[in-house]
């Protein structure tokens, strides 16, 4: 027995030898302070965010959504990214004050890089949860990235694609730049001052301090998970959306077929938005009601009369007109009759089967995210619990204002701002956002705007008497500490 107990004793202090190796050892004498010891919490939420993630993972979507304890690791989650974010712009905005990026240029962009994608990656959190939210996020995010021509690649509309972005190719290469990030800090240090006016001197890291501190964080974390709960809003079905208003539906149908729609005219011709909405939403979905009820083919009878327009327009007038569906169903205009009968198909919740079939996968939510958008559905429903109608703008997290993504106010600005200019698209916006984010990586390298924060004298921020032992109460000069 004590041989077993010496060699587990051995491991744990090998692993401890590694873990220690890591260290920092020596920092400038305000480097103890929090505000220059972020890293090492963001790197503890991000182990709590890959704990949480994988149990989640394991369990699946009924578990985190419904369950209560799947309800508090979601919780736990949420709020663990909602600090991982916070944080990292403190932290960047630290480095930006102290103009940290003169002597680590490097760190800067990396960093930078980071932000970019662990933005990304909330926004594809979102996208998984499986709620009203997530619908609402999957569609403005998937007419940002087709709108910025990417819509090929990553279309958040894919739920199990999203997934693969958000469980495998994002931590990846965050992790990679996380190494790389904390490898270049440790080569060179914290940064040290750039002024010949802010004293300090050099002194052992304080790791007690920081493990103490980063009980904090997790506590912080675990009541927050506790005191404001994750929300779970149940998505929204093309069944429930058809029961609320079968009139608008039936128009839907309408639109859908002879190409008046949203979705059929989407002016960027990217994947996955060129498939034919008539026969989509219409043709095939009819077909499988034929199957069942075995009536008359109406869309057939529809298409190849000469009246078309006229019955389409006879069609739209009685819908809009509040014209019921079950009378709908006997009318002597096809046009009527086709919709009323694809309306009761909707309300039974079988058409919502049909038209996830025609993805070939039960993760691909895009023709029924997109039906629902057309309907008008999915606004009115986003209303309701306060989500704003321009695209990735003040998304909430569920009902309370407390819930804010607070870094997406400049997008919603943005898209508000331009709401009235007839040529501005998603493509300008995304465009503006990514250059954004280049300029905010090349801040280091462009001359007179990377010596905005030393003119501001934003340093006294963070290099002040609170938190440089070497200035209270003494007048002090010079980079050494003396006096």
């Amino acid at each position: 027995m004590k041989d077993g107990k010496n060699k587990g004793v051995g491991v744990l202090d090998e692993v401890g030898g590694v873990m220690r190796s890591m260290y920092i050892k020596m920092v400038p004498s305000y480097g103890n302070s929090f505000f220059f010891t972020i890293g090492i919490y963001l790197l503890e939420l991000f182990m709590i965010l890959a704990i949480t993630g994988m149990v989640m993972l394991i369990f699946g979507p009924y578990w985190w959504d419904i369950t209560p304890i799947g309800t508090f690791f979601r919780s736990v989650h949420l709020w663990a990214a909602e600090a991982f974010v916070t944080l990292m712009f403190i932290h960047l905005f630290v480095n930006f004050s102290t103009s940290a990026f003169k002597k680590k240029k490097l760190v800067w962009v990396v960093g930078s890089a980071m932000l970019f994608l662990v933005l990304l990656q909330f926004a594809f959190g979102i996208g998984i949860e499986g709620g009203l939210l997530s619908q609402w996020n999957l569609k403005a995010g998937s007419d940002l990235w087709n709108g910025m021509g990417l819509g090929f690649w990553i279309n958040p509309m894919n739920v199990g694609a999203v997934v693969g972005w958000h469980v495998a190719i994002i931590p990846i290469l965050l992790m990679g730049l996380m190494f790389l990030h904390y490898s270049l800090v440790k080569r060179k240090g914290l940064s040290k001052p750039y002024r010949n006016d802010i004293p300090y001197k050099m002194v052992y890291a304080d790791h007690k301090q920081l493990y103490r501190r980063m009980v904090y964080v997790a506590i912080i974390v675990l009541l927050f998970a506790v005191i404001f709960s994750s929300p779970y809003i149940p998505p929204l079905t093309i069944s429930k959306a058809s029961l609320s208003n079968p009139q608008m539906t039936a128009i839907t149908f309408l639109n859908e077929f002879n190409y008046s729609s949203h979705t059929a005219h989407y002016m960027d011709t990217i994947d996955p938005y060129t498939f034919n909405t008539r026969n989509a939403y219409v043709t095939v979905p009819y077909d499988a009601y034929l199957n069942i009820a075995g009536t008359k083919n109406h869309e057939a009878a529809l298409s190849a009369s000469p009246n078309e327009s006229a019955y389409l327009n006879s069609a739209f007038a009685y819908f809009s007109g509040n014209g019921s569906i079950s009378a709908g169903l006997n009318s002597t205009n096809p046009a009527i009759s086709m919709a009323s009968e694809l309306t009761v198909m909707a309300e039974h919740g079988t058409y919502e089967d049909v038209l996830q079939g025609e993805t070939m996968s039960g993760l691909n939510e895009t023709y029924v995210i997109r039906f629902l958008a057309d309907t008008g559905a999915l606004g009115n429903e986003a209303r309701v619990y306060g989500l704003r109608l321009s695209q990735f703008g003040m998304l909430m997290v569920g009902g309370p204002p407390w819930a804010i993504q607070y870094w997406l106010v400049p997008y919603n600005l943005l898209e508000v701002s331009t709401t009235n200019i007839p040529w501005w698209s998603d493509l300008e916006n995304g465009s503006i956002s990514l250059i954004a984010f280049l300029i905010l990586m090349a801040f280091p390298f462009i001359p007179y705007l990377n010596e905005l924060p030393d003119k501001l004298k934003m340093y006294k921020l963070f290099w002040n008497r609170f938190t440089v032992p070497e200035m209270r109460g003494k007048r002090t000069v010079g980079k050494t500490g003396k006096r």
